[in-house]
């Protein structure tokens, strides 16, 4: 098992997969369709998907985190 401290960067290498494996199929049957090679070229996309997806990750949760609390009231109960 991996520290807790490592907290963000699991969480930010599992969305990361998973967010860029949806929207790389998604988008990629979006723009071929259910073509025979839908899959390599699925996966083509997926693996560049994630390089770009687990970095930008990385780098955007602090602010996304930032807007989230300035968002969201404080309740007192």
């Amino acid at each position: 098992m991996i520290s807790a401290k490592y907290h963000r960067f699991v969480f930010s290498f599992f969305m990361s997969l998973l967010m860029s494996c949806i929207m790389s199929l998604v988008i990629s049957i979006f723009n071929v369709g259910l073509v025979s090679n839908i899959v390599s070229i699925w996966l083509k996309a997926w693996i560049f998907a994630f390089t770009i997806a687990f970095p930008t990750i990385i780098l955007v949760s602090p602010i996304v985190h930032k807007l989230v609390s300035l968002t969201l009231r404080k309740d007192n109960h």
